[in-house]
């Protein structure tokens, strides 16, 4: 263990004076001094927030209450690289319910190609036998968000299997229907490759090419901006994003409690995942990547501990004080920026769920890489973070909550 600190901050004032009334909106109205940019004009930043509390009872059982701010599953945002986490959980109920002997999540998964767009991964240097698995994928999206990994298992499941099963949980202001930073059309994210697992005794299973028979584009236009750059030239139309991913804050944010809690979801919405798949998650979800022992994510100053710790840490800090440990999953691209998270304090006995998105797009233009992520965004997210955490410290409870659980994730045990 490095340190156990406290923020800096010394916090004597209480709620009511911190603006907290039991609502987001006259928090947030309180805290110019950090939100004033973005407060003055929320709807064009196109803010929204859900913030849950948790308590527990004398059996340490969690019960959470929710407040939330513009929630609106019909007010598109780009979620970017936050379909990433329930990617991740069904490519680990895959490999469970497959239950093939000799098959889990550690098994070699050599993919192949069905189509000159398609590419082959039968190598993987990140990883420690250099080859890649359904576990390592899962450790390079939460650890460093890596955009291949999450490719790979989008088409280990494929689109329609892959939707369907969060339908089916009750997920239904979601869609996942291309891969990332692959320029490819519709049809082409429809179709997935051929994938071969390989352990001792050779070929354990074989994941055929398939294509989704169920189109899932979005039915109606999602357009947002006025230009877009697209192979360098620039377009004066807004874009449609009805053909991208879409992952409504609240999915989101239940993903995160359903993962952390599942136990405090009803059975249909839970991932059949065993209880050491579930703590495989959560481990990767809040470790650092300089604490994963991957060499290629040892380089602190290209991965500092805040690398993918946009709430509270801005995605920048070089290290988080020990006593906190954040579960989470970031996303960002087209200006837009978003976090979901559990968050502990094991000194303070603290935890909550915050989920939050902003678009930071000032000329309105796609591509053009002139975001408002520094000056507006992150600063906006890393300052909600700690307005948040305020309350919780200051917060009283009828019970200090157990956390021990999370507590040894921390120290690797």
């Amino acid at each position: 263990m490095r340190r156990s600190v406290l923020l800096s901050i010394v916090f004597v004032l209480s709620a009511c004076d911190r603006g907290w009334e039991g609502s987001l909106e006259s928090l947030l109205e309180s805290q110019p001094h950090r939100l004033a940019t973005v407060m003055q004009d929320p709807a064009k930043y196109r803010v929204q927030i859900i913030y849950t509390q948790i308590d527990r009872d004398v059996d340490n059982r969690p019960a959470f209450r929710s407040y939330s701010f513009r929630v609106d599953a019909s007010e598109y945002f780009y979620p970017a690289s936050t379909v990433k986490l329930p990617t991740a959980a069904l490519a680990l109920e895959k490999i469970n319910r497959l239950n093939i002997p000799e098959l889990d999540r550690d098994t070699i998964m050599l993919t192949g190609a069905a189509a000159d767009f398609q590419t082959e991964a039968t190598v993987d240097e990140t990883s420690p036998t250099g080859l890649p698995s359904v576990a390592h994928y899962v450790r390079k999206i939460l650890l460093v968000s890596d955009n291949d990994a999450f490719n790979r298992l989008y088409e280990l499941i494929g689109q329609q299997a892959l939707n369907e099963a969060l339908f089916a949980k009750g997920f239904n202001n979601t869609r996942i229907i291309h891969r990332l930073e692959l320029a490819l059309d519709i049809e082409q994210n429809r179709m997935t490759n051929p994938v071969r697992f390989v352990a001792r005794s050779g070929t354990v299973y074989v994941e055929a090419a398939k294509r989704s028979e169920i189109s899932f584009v979005g039915e109606a236009p999602e357009l947002l901006g006025r230009a877009e750059i697209v192979a360098g030239e620039r377009l004066d139309r807004p874009k449609d994003f009805s053909e991208n991913n879409a992952y409504a804050l609240k999915d989101l944010h239940d993903t995160i409690r359903v993962i952390l809690f599942p136990d405090s979801m009803s059975e249909t919405r839970r991932f059949g995942l065993t209880d050491d798949h579930y703590r495989f998650l959560r481990r990767y979800m809040s470790e650092y990547p300089g604490e994963s022992g991957i060499a290629a994510y040892a380089d602190q100053f290209r991965y500092p501990e805040a690398y993918v710790k946009f709430l509270m840490y801005g995605g920048d800090a070089a290290t988080i004080p020990d006593n906190i440990r954040i579960f989470n999953k970031v996303g960002d691209a087209y200006g837009f920026l978003t976090d979901a998270a559990y968050v502990v304090d094991f000194d303070n006995g603290i935890e909550f769920i915050l989920a939050a998105t902003i678009y930071t797009n000032e000329n309105q233009t796609f591509n053009d890489n002139q975001y408002e992520y520094d000056t507006i965004g992150l600063p906006f997210l890393r300052n909600l973070g700690k307005a948040i955490y305020e309350i919780e410290l200051d917060r009283p409870r009828e019970r200090r909550p157990d956390l021990s659980d999370f507590e040894r994730l921390r120290d690797g045990s």
